[in-house]
């Protein structure tokens, strides 16, 4: 496997990734896929980092984060279907790891409670609960 940085034209790319990854978790997102492809163009010219796993020339995943004072938010990890369940989200994490976030820094994820597959996916990988977000809809 293959890994690149991505850079703001890779937007249109990334952002049908994106809408497969809001899809699978099960999001509330209803963005369409132009709209996600100017807020990715935004994110990666602002304070967001994207990177994209290859596997022979085709792109099967990416990763996007920032850096914050105190750790690495990586906002979303996305492997596609076919090659899901094969090490690729592994690989992908060690390499980032070695390769885009510093050493000393801790990485803070966040992931629907409902999506067990990614639960289980990043507490193979050692990841804890650290925090719960709640919220309610107005009854009246």
């Amino acid at each position: 496997m293959h890994f690149r940085f991505a850079n703001p034209t890779d937007a249109a790319v990334l952002a049908p990734l994106n809408a497969q990854l809001i899809c699978d978790e099960g999001h509330r997102n209803p963005m369409t896929i132009r709209q996600l492809t100017d807020r990715m163009s935004s994110w990666l010219h602002g304070e967001y980092k994207a990177v994209l796993f290859e596997a022979d020339s085709s792109i099967v995943g990416y990763a996007l984060y920032r850096f914050e004072p105190e750790f690495v938010y990586l906002r979303q990890l996305f492997v596609v279907h076919d090659f899901r369940r094969q090490g690729v989200g592994k690989e992908a994490l060690l390499w980032l790891w070695a390769n885009a976030f510093p050493a000393t820094s801790r990485l803070r994820i966040e992931v629907l409670v409902e999506n067990q597959a990614a639960r289980s996916f990043w507490n193979s990988m050692g990841f804890k609960e650290y925090c719960i977000t709640m919220e309610a809809q107005n009854a009246a």
